[in-house]
């Protein structure tokens, strides 16, 4: 994160508005908060069907550490996140990729990758879809406040519901 934020505010190619544009989230927020509900309905439905005993798992057996990962989540993993996969990747590899489809693909798969960590294939599943959503809101938008209040919206939501175990095996 911290490489690739020193290396977008060194170049003076880079715009760095999209750091923080709000403008970008007012005039897209009935988008994201649309999209995020259908996100919601099958994200619930898919794990009622394959996990129902996981089902709001962390809010159940531990409330606190659901506590400090809905306000800790964002600042210190959706924002570094964002710079890293949406700011940083789009800027730098745009000549390679171009400026839709092809930079849109990459960045997502490679979002998707880095959650190979996780060592499961619904981790890396729903990265490489949230990458593609938060991408095409960044393209959208020119803004990475945006992309980070949708990857935030996401995120807290897959810990709330119960899908934390798959993205962090502490929050079981």
């Amino acid at each position: 994160f911290a490489i690739c934020l020193v290396a977008l505010l060194l170049d003076p190619s880079f715009d760095r508005k999209r750091l923080w544009n709000s403008r970008g989230v007012k005039t897209h927020l009935p988008l994201i908060l649309s999209l995020g509900l259908v996100g919601a309905i099958l994200l619930t439905a898919v794990l009622y069907f394959t996990a129902p005993g996981s089902l709001f798992g962390l809010i159940r057996t531990r409330p606190q550490l659901w506590a400090i990962i809905m306000v800790l989540y964002p600042v210190l993993s959706v924002y570094p996140q964002e710079v890293a996969f949406r700011a940083f990747f789009f800027h730098r590899y745009q000549r390679l990729f171009g400026k839709g489809a092809g930079i849109l693909v990459a960045s997502s798969l490679a979002f998707g990758w880095a959650h190979i960590v996780m060592r499961n294939g619904w981790a890396i599943g729903f990265s490489t879809i949230g990458g593609m959503l938060f991408g095409l809101t960044y393209l959208r938008t020119r803004s990475l406040a945006a992309a980070c209040l949708e990857h935030a919206m996401y995120g807290c939501f897959l810990f709330t519901i119960g899908w934390g175990y798959w993205f962090y095996s502490g929050a079981t």
